[in-house]
């Protein structure tokens, strides 16, 4: 017989955090490059003097990484794992170009990307932007998923059961009375048939070379005398 039972496990449930947030953040990336190229126009790619957009200084380079990174925002918050990876791609990126950006501001004693210039024609007011975009990354990355009971059917295995005599109750009861009746009459042997001799009696065979004696005949007279002297 098969038996069935139920046991839960805890399971990812429906459209997570995580997600809508990536896809929120991907929609803001879209706007922000889209209006940075009215603003800014084609030309002059990665020059670092620019129009700005809300205080945020702009070139057509700052504008492509803005549209890929809402790509890759919207693509990416199709699943609750990809979505974690976006934050951790928008954490380290925007936390690299933050650094970037306080370093060519004076930040730091020393600028270690004195070399590369200002390619992204990033101002202060961007830097704090990209700090803010750094850890809303780490934010998403981190954001715990919202998990449900799952119940599910758990099949047993099936457990071996003793057949069923269907033999009538007097058949029954006569196969326990005499075990040997509940032998397979295919291996069963053959009562051994008696015999009149037992095999303990002692069969003497009579010698042929032996003769028996005569039996003298028994005179009457003889047998009266004798009668008499016995009384």
């Amino acid at each position: 017989m098969t038996h069935h039972s139920t046991a839960g496990r805890v399971k990812v449930a429906g459209l997570q955090p995580a997600q809508v947030l990536a896809g929120l953040v991907g929609l803001v990336f879209l706007a922000l490059g889209v209006l940075g190229f009215v603003r800014t126009g084609f030309g002059d790619f990665a020059g670092d003097q620019h129009a700005t957009l809300l205080g945020f200084a702009l070139n057509p380079l700052h504008n492509v990484v803005h549209l890929v990174f809402g790509v890759l925002g919207l693509v990416m918050a199709s699943t609750s794992g990809l979505a974690r990876l976006y934050g951790w791609l928008l954490f380290l990126g925007y936390g690299l170009v933050a650094l970037w950006g306080l370093a060519l501001a004076g930040v730091f004693a020393t600028n270690p990307v004195s070399g590369l210039g200002n390619p992204l024609a990033l101002n202060t007011n961007d830097n704090w932007l990209h700090l803010g975009l750094a850890a809303v990354g780490l934010l998403i990355a981190v954001l715990p998923a919202r998990r449900k009971l799952v119940t599910e059917p758990v099949v047993e295995q099936p457990v071996a059961e003793r057949p069923i005599d269907e033999r009538p109750v007097a058949d029954q009861r006569a196969s326990i009375r005499d075990p040997q009746a509940q032998m397979d009459p295919t291996t069963q042997e053959m009562p051994t048939q008696r015999s009149g001799v037992h095999p303990n009696d002692r069969i003497e065979s009579m010698d042929p070379t032996v003769q028996p004696r005569p039996v003298q005949p028994v005179d009457p007279a003889v047998e009266q005398h004798r009668a008499r002297r016995g009384h």
